[in-house]
């Protein structure tokens, strides 16, 4: 039996006990789990230093590697990320709707766990442990398969968390990890119908087109962010430039950086230069269209190919439009329906675009940086969905449930 059929099959076995576990013993486990994160700092922070040195010496881009490391910091933010998903509300069980017929039969709709999920994603270690909090708290045994970049980060913090489930009400075989870096490892995955439930990708685009066109289990698509911000002509000059440049700069190797600006023709009349300025003080390449050349010499020209490009690096496309109207049909051609941002004090133009622009998340004002389970108060998110069927947007705990429906009679027959 193949490491993944065995493990996939060890984690379907727990999900009877998962169902019946109370709302107080599933807390207790994720506090252990989030103790034993802190307790072994040491040697997580042994391991990803494996993965970083490894990387480094196959030549890995420094955004990935960005994505890769860890530090005491970022443990104590996934530890904390860990405990918030405990202060959640526990979706399991929670009554959405019931109905009295006119037979007289009650009916009662109830979240439920969805069962084994599968997770399918590339480097950040933080993902292993927002994925198993997330699963966890909502009854589901979770299988993982991270990219091998983070390989010995993940093999060493899945160890943790099962030695702290073992000491507690939950199941340690509900997690699990699948080791093989091998593609084949994720194509059996794929094909694992009746023992994996649902299958979420995330990472990049070539690995969630992988999975959504050759998976035989119910997949929920987490996009790629070729996110957009558009200044409008009427924007702030000190709110458009900070909010471009958190949304490039912050941390460009994420989902929910700018990937494109976009600039109205009257704003960077008067302004283009000076936010361009600042990106370069950041070195940031800009890639741009014939006009934003005539305002920036030293820019690159873009392609319709680096419109479509997530770079997930210090690479910013850069278009200058004449109006509204050319920035939501860029938006259109080029979204992944991530997040997209409008910077403008026109608050018709910006009403205009939070109702007309398909994404995930719409933004006023503010950097699509915040897309973001954390942010969005869920504690954390396993995913950010990008279709329309059963989640979008940041996945938290509701979005890992089903519902089932509790049906009482007193003998009725259908005629």
């Amino acid at each position: 039996m193949s490491e993944v059929l065995s493990k996939v099959k060890a984690a379907k076995a727990t999900t009877v006990r998962l169902g019946s576990l109370t709302t107080a013993e599933k807390n207790e486990a994720l506090i252990m789990m989030a103790d034993a994160l802190i307790a072994n700092e040491t040697a997580i922070l042994a391991a990803n230093e494996e993965d970083l040195r490894t990387g480094k010496e196959q030549g890995t881009s420094a955004s990935l590697l960005d994505r890769i490391k860890l530090t005491p910091a970022r443990i104590a933010a996934i530890a904390e990320g860990v405990l918030q998903v405990v202060g959640l509300p526990d979706p399991i069980s929670e009554i959405l709707e019931t109905s009295t017929r006119p037979n007289g039969l009650f009916i009662e709709k109830r979240r439920v766990p969805i069962g084994v999920i599968g997770m399918i994603y590339e480097a950040r270690p933080n993902v292993t442990v927002d994925a198993a909090s997330l699963c966890l708290k909502t009854g589901n045994a979770v299988v993982l398969r991270g990219g091998s970049a983070a390989l010995s980060s993940n093999r060493c913090i899945v160890n943790v968390l099962r030695d702290a489930l073992s000491r507690s009400a939950m199941p340690a075989d509900a997690l699990q990890l699948i080791e093989d870096p091998k593609r084949s490892s994720v194509d059996e995955m794929l094909k694992l119908n009746g023992f994996l439930d649902v299958i979420i990708p995330r990472g990049g685009a070539s690995l969630i087109q992988n999975v959504v066109q050759n998976a035989t289990v119910p997949v929920i698509e987490t996009g790629a962010g070729i996110c957009h911000t558009f200044i409008d002509a009427t924007a702030q000059l000190a709110m458009a430039s900070d909010i471009a440049f958190n949304a490039k700069v912050q941390r460009p190797s994420v989902c929910n950086a700018m990937e494109t600006l976009l600039v109205h023709r009257a704003f960077a009349n008067e302004h283009l230069q000076a936010v361009a300025e600042r990106f370069r003080e950041a070195n940031v390449e800009i890639r741009g269209c014939a006009v934003t050349h005539e305002f920036i010499g030293w820019s690159k020209p873009a392609t319709d190919e680096d419109y479509a490009t997530e770079y997930n690096d210090y690479i910013l496309n850069l278009k200058i439009v004449n109006d509204l109207d050319e920035a939501l049909e860029h938006i259109r051609r080029f979204s992944t329906l991530h997040s997209e941002c409008i910077v403008t004090e026109d608050q018709a133009n910006a009403e205009r675009f939070l109702q007309e622009v398909d994404a995930a998340a719409v933004y006023h004002n503010a950097s699509t940086r915040f897309t973001d389970g954390f942010e969005f108060g869920y504690g954390a998110e396993i995913g950010i969905s990008t279709q329309k069927l059963h989640a979008r947007g940041p996945m938290g705990l509701p979005a890992l449930t089903s519902t089932k429906y509790r049906v009482v009679g007193s003998g009725q027959i259908r005629s």
